[in-house]
């Protein structure tokens, strides 16, 4: 089955294909880009060079571009035109949400690295959005449980995707 959320969109101002999307490519669209932006934060955390702005601030925040325009159109579907059909894929795509959010922030690599930046910032040559993003992400993470220690972390978890 085609899915237009997976494919490169070719309508005026790069806008959502309304007249192509059905409920149907909600959730596989969902969980194949997920996967993918699982995979870009895999590659933010085996990179073998030291983690600076660019390959890991930037990086992360340019992760996931794909099941951010596929959330942004669900969920504002949802609020002004619902359905109970798509009703019932948000509530379906919400805890997928959640844990990939989880691991985000759960990810100890993850975190070091983005520790390393923060803890370098005012050190360094970022611009004044540079390091608004920094402190941003590194406060994302504070607040996604980053610092718990292992049963913490395990329950922080259970709490959240509950």
């Amino acid at each position: 089955m085609k899915n237009p959320f997976l494919e490169q969109w070719d309508t005026s101002f790069g806008t959502p294909p309304f007249d192509k999307i059905e409920v149907s490519h909600y959730l596989p669209a969902v969980r194949k880009a997920i996967r993918m932006a699982s995979e870009e934060v895999k590659a933010i955390t085996l990179d073998s060079e030291p983690p600076d702005f660019k390959n890991t601030v930037e990086a992360l925040e340019r992760s996931g571009e794909i099941l951010g325009s596929i959330i942004s159109v669900l969920f504002n579907l949802n609020s002004a035109e619902t359905s109970g059909e798509l009703q019932k894929v948000a509530q379906e795509v919400s805890p997928l949400l959640t844990r990939f959010s989880n691991d985000i922030t759960l990810n100890k690599k993850l975190f070091t690295r983005i520790s390393e930046v923060y803890e370098r910032m005012e050190n360094s040559t970022l611009n004044t959005e540079q390091k608004l993003l920094v402190l941003k992400k590194w406060r994302s993470f504070i607040l996604g449980g980053a610092k718990l220690k292992g049963n913490e972390k395990k329950r922080y978890r259970e709490i959240s995707e509950e």
